[in-house]
């Protein structure tokens, strides 16, 4: 029996979460670096990271393994876009400054031309790409865009979606919801009364008598 290539299992795997015109392209992007690429459960603050440092062998990325495929796609480039910066231009980078912005750029618009995107998310990239540093996971209207293609989108509910003052959990802590501040809300958990910052688009559970 013929042990499968790197590619062909990376491919088998990351079939079941790309669209299949991307497939070969990002296993391409993954197996030419040495870099860990991880599908993890998902996580409601973050769809992925990147993280590199003490205590890891090589530089990692981590998608959550719940996303739609385009959402997956998107979030894969934008995370393959902090690797790239950092083997660029090196580890004291702002997150989303200019030399990220400029590499999501370069990633993102083979994507876009490709026409295997559907229209809609192909003009809210393109809308995105106005304010590069709030491109992909922070660009409220590209989000919305890209979770129209979930599946039950009746059974998820985000905190843009719910009213101000009620009480609602993320990650096992509670909080009530406060007033919008620009692109996340200024919300406080009821246990420590701390506030934070809160994305509009984050998923939150109401509690059983709301």
């Amino acid at each position: 029996m013929i042990k499968p290539t790197a590619f062909e299992q990376h491919q088998r795997i990351l079939q079941k979460y790309l669209p299949a015109e991307f497939v070969d392209n990002v296993v391409d992007l993954i197996l030419k670096h040495p870099l860990e690429f991880s599908i993890v459960r998902p996580r409601s603050t973050k769809l992925g990271d990147f993280r590199y440092g003490p205590g890891l062998k090589r530089p990692k990325i981590t998608i959550n393994g719940n996303l739609n495929s385009y959402s997956f796609l998107i979030t894969t480039i934008h995370e393959l876009a902090h690797y790239f910066a950092h083997l660029e231009y090196g580890g004291r980078i702002k997150a989303h400054g200019k030399e990220w912005q400029l590499t999501y750029q370069k990633l993102i618009y083979p994507t876009i031309e490709s026409g295997h995107l559907p229209k809609d998310i192909e003009d809210a990239l393109l809308k995105s790409l106005v304010n590069v540093k709030a491109s992909s996971c922070t660009d409220l209207n590209l989000m919305r865009v890209l979770r129209s293609y979930d599946v039950n989108t009746n059974e998820v509910l985000y905190l843009e979606d719910i009213a101000e003052n009620t009480h609602f959990e993320i990650n096992g802590k509670w909080f009530s919801k406060g007033k919008l501040r620009r692109k996340r809300y200024l919300c406080y958990e009821l246990s420590t009364r701390k506030n934070y910052l809160v994305s509009a688009m984050a998923e939150v559970k109401l509690k059983d008598d709301e």
